[in-house]
This record gives C-alpha cells, sequence and structure tokens, in this order.
C-alpha cells in the first residue's frame, strides 16, 4: 500500500550517502580552516579514513564536493516537504520543511549546525572562512549547477503538492526560486553581519514575508536596525 511517504533507503545505499556527506563536511571544514588551493584530495580521503580513489568514486574534485552539501540538502527539503500532512497549508509546509534543515544535527559533526539555529550567534572565525571559500572564482560554476538542482527539486516537490505540472505552469518555479532566494539573501547576509547573528530568525523572518505575500513594510520598521 503507498503511505505517501519515501521508502527508507537500504543499508549499502545509506552507506553510500554517509560516506558522501562525510566526504562533503570533511572538505568544507578543511578548506574553511586552510582554504582551497591548501587542501588536497588526499587530506579530505584521510580526513574521512577512505582512499583518495573513494573521494574520487563521489567527487570529481573539490568544488563538487562543497556544492554537493548544498544540493543534499535542497533534496532533503524537498522529501521533507513531501512528507508534511496534506492539511497542512503550502507556505506552513515549506517553512517548516526548511527549517528542519537548518537545525543542528542535520549531519552529524556539523558544528556549523550550531551556528544556524535559532538561539545563538556563529563563531567569526568560521564565518570568515566560509565567506572566503564561497568567494573562490574556480568554486561559481560548481555552485550555480547545484543551485539550479535545488530549484529543480523543490519545484518537483512543490508541483506535486499543489497539483501542478512543473514543466507548463509557472507557480512551482516561481514559488522554488522565491524560497532559493530568500534563503540565498538570508545566508547572504548572515556572513557579512557584524557582530555575528543567529540565522535561524532571520530566516524564519523571510519566510514568513514570503508566505504574507511580500506586503509592503511599514516604515518604522524598515528603518529599524539591519543586520
Amino acid at each position: 500500500m503507498d503511505t505517501g511517504k519515501p521508502e527508507r533507503p537500504g543499508l549499502r545505499e545509506r552507506k553510500k550517502q554517509e560516506t558522501r556527506a562525510a566526504l562533503s563536511w570533511a572538505t568544507i571544514r578543511l578548506v574553511v580552516e586552510r582554504g582551497l588551493d591548501a587542501v588536497r584530495v588526499e587530506d579530505i580521503a584521510a580526513e574521512v579514513g577512505v582512499s583518495p580513489r573513494t573521494f574520487n568514486n563521489y567527487f570529481s574534485g573539490k568544488g563538487e564536493a562543497i556544492a554537493a552539501r548544498h544540493l543534499d540538502r535542497a533534496r532533503r527539503i524537498a522529501e521533507e516537504l513531501r512528507a508534511r500532512p496534506e492539511s497542512e497549508p503550502l507556505w506552513e509546509a515549506i517553512r517548516n520543511a526548511v527549517q528542519t534543515q537548518f537545525s543542528p544535527g542535520d549531519t552529524p559533526g556539523d558544528t556549523a549546525g550550531g551556528a544556524i539555529d535559532g538561539g545563538r550567534a556563529p563563531d567569526r572565525r568560521w564565518i570568515t572562512g566560509v565567506s572566503l571559500m564561497i568567494s573562490e572564482p574556480s568554486l561559481q560554476g560548481e555552485m550555480f549547477k547545484a543551485n539550479a538542482a535545488a530549484e529543480a527539486e523543490l519545484a518537483a516537490a512543490i508541483a506535486e503538492r499543489t497539483g501542478t505540472d512543473v514543466v507548463r505552469d509557472l507557480y512551482p518555479r516561481l514559488v522554488s526560486g522565491a524560497v532559493g532566494a530568500a534563503v540565498s539573501l538570508v545566508m547572504e547576509r548572515w556572513l557579512r553581519a557584524d557582530p555575528p547573528v543567529p540565522f535561524g530568525p532571520m530566516l524564519r523572518d523571510a519566510l514568513d514575508q514570503l508566505a504574507a505575500g511580500l506586503p509592503v513594510p511599514d516604515r518604522e520598521e524598515a528603518a529599524g536596525p539591519r543586520a
């Protein structure tokens, strides 16, 4: 019987997913700590306890490994949206699906998770390292591809939930694009905020504004403090 929930992958597939995630996270952590050019594939593989050949089985290079974290998170958001109760309004379901994937512990050992929760500000050294990493010109192509794939993943889930066609109808791609833009903008502001601020409240605010139809803000509120 079809329960509407995605099937749980088998043990072998879960192991592959865990290895992929571990390699992606190790790449990010080492690059943030040392800089892109100072990190070798051999360093990443050693960090995870696998061979460089194993790394190459999963990724074509460091850029793809870094971008994979964003794409994998987008896939989990799409899966979570599909699993949300049908009775839940669309924008509430989207907000809940997105926020579950920006909570602490979404990746084992992810110390950045604590920086992206709603309760505390991130470490400045971590933010500086991430900012330098994503500004690397050699990563831009991989990030562009990951963003496009992430938008398509979410659009497909939105189309299923709303009974629209992801190819013929504008709606699922418009919503997916708006959500992706909101997450990107919040990430950008989070990275440049001084002093550092928690990620969670900014993300909730952005998604709430989208859900409300982006009403024109009150002038006094708009003139308030900004990150």
